[in-house]
């Protein structure tokens, strides 16, 4: 029987929820902590079950498992463990160690889970493991006939190119079909991504003017002030080309630009999405800037002669009778001068030049700018020219900013990854990726897979090489330059 719905919206079905790589990275920093918030938000069913999963050698009793789960909400969770509360929680957390010549001890504690709850609850796997390992638990899953009926939660990266991505598909859909698996990007699961569709399609003074007629330019620019903190096995065969851009940016590329959807569903959201995809020209390598802060190659685990690339930017435009003509800039990198999300639409000048230009603005020119900010919970600000106070018709720049921490309160607010959790247990795909928008992602990418410009060093701290500003000229990037 499913729980009744929670005043805020709908609550699953009965669930067990099974989370492969329970004693990794992820998981601790991550599910565990936001399983526990959205337990005690009350979104999770009334009858649930979380069962962990590892390989033998690092399996943990299921003792054992509640400590590192408490352990993990202690030092990452928004609420401490302790009270009634976190006893209800923990008492719904076992562990089951999983081999693919052994998967017992896993179908046991499945199959105890199961009883538990009575009934027929569904089955949510989150695969919290390695890309590498993605496809041998997928394997594990079909072989043990834990995947019948069952969702999957499958974690970026989707692949590293083509050919790549195809082979997890085709690997993943001979156990899931595509109505049964999420692609997980917790981006997509910010608030402020359906601020975006808001904002664009609720709004008649937005939408009318949302194109090449009124739009010069888009830039998302995904900045990150930390470094690659030692995960040096992981970015040496990644990069941020392929960690940040044919994953998040490219995605957020897709809500921008996309057309009304028909309805907010997920096949249309989706379908939407997937013709913005489409019409992306492939990259031209001439129009992208790699960039490597100094030191990278000191990191330990770092190939001394590497050309792994952790500042990525690059030009982009969608052949479409909406978007001709508009220049798409998407940048993100490591070790930069602030952590910032930011989108910025910029307006095209009028024509009427009614008011003289000071010094300034003739070097700089008149920007009339939408800036939103998705860093939950976000901003969103119009930048505009208004008359200087005074006797003469002087121009000064001016803001109006709204803010949704001041506007609405955080009290229920959830956390990317929480969101998107909540919604594969739904069954809601609308915030992930589909099969075929992640291959014509990969199909986008080749050209710059394929013959990628030299890197360019930075200083840390700074916002990236010098290139950058010849890359999206006439425009200037929305975040400062470092002097």
């Amino acid at each position: 029987m499913a729980a009744s719905p929670s005043p805020g919206g709908a609550t699953p079905d009965d669930h067990v929820i099974i989370i492969s790589g329970a004693t990794g990275d992820l998981a601790r920093r991550k599910l565990l902590p936001g399983l526990y918030h959205l337990a005690r938000a009350g979104l999770l069913p009334d009858r649930y079950r979380i069962v962990g999963s590892a390989p033998a050698a690092v399996a943990l009793s299921s003792e054992a498992f509640r400590e590192h789960a408490r352990e993990a909400v202690a030092e990452f969770g928004l609420a401490k463990p302790e009270g009634p509360q976190w006893l209800e929680f923990e008492s719904r957390l076992t562990f089951g160690a999983a081999d693919p010549e052994d998967p017992g001890p896993l179908v046991a504690a499945v199959q105890e889970a199961e009883r538990e709850i009575g009934g027929t609850p569904r089955l949510l796997h989150h695969l919290a493991v390695p890309p590498q390992a993605c496809a041998s638990v997928v394997q594990l899953l079909g072989a043990s006939g834990l995947a019948r009926n069952a969702g999957v939660i499958v974690e970026k990266p989707f692949g590293t190119d083509l050919a790549s991505a195809r082979a997890l598909n085709d690997a993943i859909h001979t156990v899931f079909d595509e109505s049964r698996v999420f692609r997980i990007d917790h981006f997509l699961g910010k608030e402020s991504v359906d601020n975006i569709l808001a904002l664009r399609f609720a709004n008649g003074l937005l939408e009318p003017i949302w194109n090449r007629d009124h739009i010069s330019h888009v830039q998302i620019d995904v900045p990150e002030h930390i470094d690659i903190q030692g995960r040096a096995h992981f970015f040496e065969g990644t990069g941020t080309f392929r960690d940040m851009i044919v994953t998040h940016l490219f995605q957020l590329l897709g809500f921008i630009a996309m057309e009304p959807p028909a309805t907010l569903d997920a096949n249309s959201l989706r379908a939407e999405k997937d013709k913005v995809f489409q019409s992306l020209r492939p990259v031209d390598p001439a129009r992208v800037v790699r960039g490597q802060y100094d030191g990278y190659r000191d990191e330990p685990g770092v190939d001394p002669a590497s050309d792994t690339e952790t500042l990525a930017a690059l030009r982009l435009e969608i052949d479409n009778w909406r978007w001709a003509g508009v220049s798409f800039y998407l940048r993100s990198g490591k070790a930069l001068a602030a952590s910032r999300h930011v989108i910025t639409l910029g307006f095209r000048e009028p024509p009427l030049r009614m008011f003289p230009l000071a010094a300034q603005e003739s070097a700089e020119g008149r920007h009339n700018e939408l800036v939103i900010d998705f860093n939950d919970p976000g901003t969103i600000t119009a930048r505009f020219l208004a008359k200087k106070p005074g006797p003469d018709m002087r121009l000064t720049p001016a803001d109006m900013v709204f803010d949704y921490a001041d506007s609405f309160s955080r009290d229920h607010a959830l956390e990317g990854y929480e969101r998107l959790i909540l919604d594969a247990m739904l069954g809601d795909q609308s915030l992930f990726t589909d099969a075929t928008g992640i291959e014509r992602l990969w199909e986008v990418a080749a050209p710059l897979l394929d013959s990628p410009p030299p890197v360019e060093p930075y200083a840390k701290g700074s916002w990236g090489p010098d290139s950058l500003t010849e890359l999206i000229r006439p425009y200037r990037w929305h975040l400062p330059r470092s002097s």
